[in-house]
């Protein structure tokens, strides 16, 4: 324990990294945590959850999610089950490979939005105003070269997220969008307008976007909701499906859709930046 507190003393931002259901990651995310978070970080929690078939590790899943939770500002999870629709004929050891990757690049894309210039800044007092919401998060991603960009990226977010839950009601969004010279303003903000509809009205949303050389034609997007229920550990399973159908119903009747006028905006905030420190 000193030297975990040595380590984070002087850490704004800490991702913590495990996979739950075993004995390790499940036991002592959430003693990291809470060292974390008694040293002032903000505490960001990644973690794998076990198939379906792991009966017992589901069940340690569970209250080792549900602790690191309680010792964490937000939780990101990624669902193993969700392996087989987001790479379904890849080997086993390169599917697992892939989750490592997932949760790489998401400790990575958000560091990058803070630390690299952006046409739409996201800086550290945005990603502390989404991450401190508490919770469990949702991860989407998502990216397209097709030439409805904006629309087919957002139907890819929606196709892949990796824990097959309903994000309605959510309390805090965090959206990263990433583009070629040929990305227009018009095409970041219906991505964030389009993946925002169901979120709660008082919802604290921040996206930005960032142009880079090596994605002409194309668009990559990192969207992550936070204060989400979950549905297998924190709340009732609602339809996944239904909230997609609904997403798409008013994608293609705009009058239908009531956007909120009183979307909080952390831009307010004093910004600074921030020591990242990764756990895993």
């Amino acid at each position: 324990r000193p030297t975990l507190e040595a380590v984070l003393e002087s850490a704004d931002l800490v991702f913590i990294t495990a996979g739950m259901g075993g004995g390790t990651g499940t036991g002592s995310a959430p003693v990291v945590a809470s060292i974390a978070k008694e040293a002032g970080a903000i505490v960001v929690g990644m973690v794998s959850y076990p198939f379906q078939v792991e009966k017992a590790r589901l069940i340690r899943a569970e209250e080792g999610l549900e602790a690191l939770a309680a010792a964490s500002d937000s939780v990101i999870v990624l669902d193993n089950n969700r392996l087989k629709n987001f790479v379904p004929n890849l080997p086993l050891g390169q599917a697992f490979s892939v989750m490592d990757q997932l949760i790489g690049e998401t400790v990575k894309g958000i560091s990058e939005t803070i630390t690299e210039p952006s046409l739409i800044n996201i800086d550290y007092a945005d990603v502390r105003a989404i991450m401190s919401k508490g919770g469990v998060a949702v991860m989407l991603v998502g990216e397209s070269k097709q030439q409805n960009k904006a629309e087919s990226v957002v139907r890819e977010c929606l196709s892949n997220p990796m824990l097959d839950i309903d994000y309605r009601g959510a309390t805090g969004s965090l959206i990263h969008i990433t583009g070629g010279t040929d990305l227009t303003l018009q095409d970041a903000e219906e991505v964030a307008t389009s993946l925002t509809y169901e979120l709660d009205p008082h919802a604290d949303v921040i996206w930005g976007a960032r142009v880079r050389n090596d994605m002409e034609g194309k668009i990559r997007v990192l969207a992550i909701m936070t204060g989400v229920k979950s549905a297998q550990i924190l709340g009732t399973r609602q339809s996944y499906k239904t909230m997609i159908a609904d997403i798409e119903n008013k994608r293609s009747n705009p009058k239908a859709v009531e956007m909120p006028q009183n979307r909080k905006s952390s831009r307010d905030q004093p910004s600074g930046g921030g020591v990242l420190e990764w756990v895993g």
